[in-house]
């Protein structure tokens, strides 16, 4: 671009005195380029947020593949023994961990909630999940130990610790519904364990419903024998579960089938994905509005500015450079509305999630407060959407200002 398309641009879109609305409608232009790309931001740095946070913290509590029983639900793997050390030989696995689950009901000082009861290996639990790792008080080493009164060992969430009424080291029942096996089905049956530890993951669903005791004690709670429901695989990169998941099937046969972290949250992360394009779609309007102004501004300035126009015409500018002047200017305003958007919106994005800005409410949205991470890719296209969009509202008033006849303007003056 030359020193004078850029010259004649640049003082297009400053003040003059008779001339005081250019100014405003350009600062509006540049407002709405602006306000666009910080909505854009921000938005999709808030589904960023939620769908890497509760990634996050369904990796650190669950496996990243896990082997079921398949053709006869409720048996449990019978040869998990086996399996483990055939695992173990898969390539890109880490940890294997056998587990036993199972629905319980848990009766406490506040009353009864119905949670999910892991029996672990707790040697194979470290290695696999990073729940126990973050014990708020207690001791996983006191799992397997029984105390003088006999009773199992086991360890709470912090949520369902408060909301059972449970304390370290204090007593509390569990009822299995698929208990002792009687003539008539399956008679619930019920144990009393303690409490000894209590551990805290931030993610409200595994803290507020989820328990951990030994296999020894759940085989016992359930009466089966020496077998667990679960395998639990985890990798060196989650996103090779599916393969991870294929090469565990042809070990297993068609007795088991291997379950990915994909497939389990499959509906959420869809939901998350649709949710994410719906809002790039809505809020990108808002650079519409931006574009609009420009396409205003510049045409108001060509209306306004046909007598110069005409002047630099019979003084020799072609037409190619009154069509740059003009798309000169739109670009300006699109750059300089880029710039404060990307500042701003990235700003507001580390602040508020830095100072956790927007609370929530756990029990709903399974985390304390909205997180805000923007994407660096995110940014990329945000702006080159924004100044390609500014692009295209100076296709009409540049080509408009190129259809001007100097002889036709100047005649009368």
């Amino acid at each position: 671009m030359s020193t004078f398309e850029q010259f004649v641009a640049g003082r297009y879109l400053r003040a003059r005195r008779k001339e005081k609305l250019i100014p405003v409608i350009t600062v509006m232009s540049v407002i709405g380029v602006a306000s666009g790309v910080i909505a854009l931001i921000v938005s999709l740095a808030v589904n960023n947020g939620f769908q890497n946070t509760l990634q996050r913290n369904m990796l650190a509590a669950t496996a990243h593949v896990n082997i079921l029983e398949k053709e006869a639900p409720g048996e449990g793997l019978a040869d998990w023994r086996n399996l483990l050390l055939k695992f173990k030989t898969l390539p890109h696995v880490v940890a294997v961990a056998p587990v036993l689950y199972d629905q319980v009901l848990m009766t406490g000082a506040r009353g009864n909630k119905l949670v999910t009861l892991k029996g672990i290996d707790p040697h194979g639990e470290l290695a696999s999940s990073d729940t126990l790792r973050h014990l708020k008080s207690g001791s996983l080493a006191s799992l397997n130990a029984l105390g003088n009164d006999e009773l199992p060992g086991v360890i709470v969430g912090v949520k369902l610790a408060q909301a059972a009424g449970l304390v370290l080291d204090g007593t509390v029942t569990l009822i299995s519904p698929q208990g002792t096996l009687t003539p008539f089905g399956p008679a619930p049956r019920s144990q009393r364990f303690r409490v000894t530890g209590i551990f805290q993951t931030d993610f409200f669903d595994v803290d507020d419903a989820w328990a951990y005791t030994s296999i020894a004690s759940v085989q016992k709670l359930l009466s089966v024998g020496d077998v667990v429901n679960t395998i639990e695989l985890r990798l060196d990169n989650p996103d090779l579960a599916p393969q991870a998941a294929r090469d565990a099937t042809r070990i297993t046969g068609s007795r088991y089938s291997a379950m990915t972290w994909q497939e389990q949250n499959q509906q959420l992360f869809h939901a998350l994905k649709l949710e994410r394009a719906v809002t790039a779609i809505t809020i990108g309007l808002i650079e519409l509005v931006g574009a609009l102004n420009i396409l205003i501004t510049l045409t108001m300035i060509v209306m306004t500015k046909h007598k110069d126009i005409a002047v630099m015409m019979s003084m020799g500018a072609t037409r190619s450079q009154i069509r740059r002047i003009f798309i000169r200017q739109g670009m300006m305003i699109g750059v300089l509305g880029t710039v404060i958007g990307l500042v701003l919106g990235y700003s507001v994005c580390y602040l508020a999630n830095a100072n956790h800005l927007i609370p929530l409410d756990e029990s709903v949205y399974a985390l304390s407060f909205v997180p805000f991470e923007p994407g660096l890719w995110d940014g990329v296209w945000i702006a080159a959407a924004a100044l390609g969009v500014s692009l295209l509202a100076t296709v009409y008033p540049s080509g408009n200002a190129t259809r001007i006849t100097p002889v036709e303007v100047l005649r009368y003056e």
